[in-house]
């Protein structure tokens, strides 16, 4: 998934809108485009539709929560590659390493922790060459 001038996508399943929007200037600042998912259904359609270079999610969203997602997501065959990181205030890290998560980070959000955690994972590969 390429957007905004082909800058690499990342898709967050996000259901606070203050955290949104700070996540928003933090990946733009950095280079990213940003899409938003307001559900884990809604995710999960976006990322078999056009399959961005990162999903990250927080844990409770509605319809799918965010493990599952994430699961979800690692084992579809057609977006398997897609990495994804869960975002959660829950002490979760072992959780969200059985479903498959890249990465778990707690909240809060804190701008360099957020993005060294994004720039420590591997991209989609597929979407960062369609990006370019």
């Amino acid at each position: 998934m390429q957007h905004d001038g082909g800058r690499p996508v990342i898709l967050i399943a996000e259901r606070d809108r203050n955290v949104r929007e700070l996540q928003l200037i933090f990946l733009n600042n950095a280079g990213f485009a940003v899409e938003f998912a307001d559900d884990g259904q809604c995710a999960l359609d976006r990322v078999r539709l056009d399959a961005p270079a990162l999903l990250i999610t927080e844990i409770l969203i509605p319809k799918i929560d965010g493990l599952t997602l994430c699961r979800m997501v690692r084992n579809d065959a057609s977006v398997g590659d897609v990495p994804v990181i869960v975002f959660s205030i829950l002490a979760a890290a072992a959780r969200a390493q059985d479903a498959g998560a890249a990465a778990f980070l707690r909240k809060p959000l804190v701008e360099s922790t957020f993005l060294a955690a994004i720039n420590g994972v591997k991209m989609n590969a597929n979407a960062m060459l369609a990006a370019r």
